[in-house]
């Protein structure tokens, strides 16, 4: 606020007031013309007054917008035991009560869960009353959906490898890795503007996305992490940039 004192402050420092008290208009000397008494009327009229060549300058007001990002990946399914690309399947045994028994989360302004029922079924598991947020559906391996990699891997190792090399592949008929991180992106943009506090229960494809968005890390640095199913992951965003958020 220092950037923004008026001129009646700075005026009132040149005349040697400290700002403890009130100023006495009727004592205030004129540095330009000694012995000149100021009114009140006088006064107001030379603290209003534009320096030449100084436009009016007025107190800068932050505008930024806080917010946090508590990611939660999806509980355990068969798919991700048997190495599969993935389906809309459920929980497996016990992984709701894996999520149930977690620890209790902090108040969230909005959350949110990808459509997918095993998304669903983890917030219910932690509680959670969560709305539904396309957004925040897992990457769509088109065809390849349901079917072993190890299969795919065997009959379409040509298309598995550019799909593992090349961001902007898609072989399988779906959604491409860069498609996917500009989608998850263009979500937590939305979320920055607004602010507050976010929980999001999702899938490992798109929390992965985001942090390689988070560290501006090329798309194919997508396969440099790993998400376990209940990972909990948070990052925060100061309405401008993003960062990851550590802590005990």
């Amino acid at each position: 606020m220092r950037q923004g004192l008026t001129s009646s402050a700075k005026s009132f420092r040149h005349a040697g007031h400290s700002g403890a008290t009130a100023p006495d208009f009727h004592r205030l000397p004129n540095p330009q013309q000694p012995g000149y008494i100021c009114t009140p009327k006088r006064l107001s009229t030379k603290l209003h007054e534009t320096p030449k060549g100084h436009p009016h300058r007025y107190p800068e007001i932050s505008t930024t917008v806080n917010t946090r990002l508590t990611w939660i990946c999806h509980g355990a399914t068969a798919a991700s035991r048997k190495a599969l690309f993935p389906l809309d399947e459920p929980l497996e045994g016990k992984a709701a009560e894996e999520a149930g028994g977690m620890a209790v989360l902090p108040r969230a302004d909005r959350i949110v869960t990808s459509p997918a029922l095993r998304a669903r079924e983890t917030a219910e598991a932690l509680r959670l009353q969560a709305g539904i947020e396309p957004s925040l559906r897992d990457c769509d391996h088109g065809r390849w959906a349901g079917r072993p990699i190890a299969a795919i891997e065997a009959e379409e190792p040509e298309s598995l490898m550019a799909w593992m090399t090349e961001p902007a592949a898609a072989p399988h008929g779906g959604e491409s890795l860069v498609d996917l991180r500009k989608r998850v992106v263009g979500w937590m943009d939305t979320q920055s503007a607004l602010g507050g506090h976010v929980i999001a229960v999702s899938h490992a494809a798109v929390i992965r996305a985001a942090v390689a968005h988070v560290l501006q890390a090329p798309p194919s640095s997508f396969w440099l992490s790993d998400v376990e199913p209940l990972a909990i992951l948070r990052m925060t965003s100061n309405g401008s940039r993003w960062s990851l958020r550590f802590q005990h």
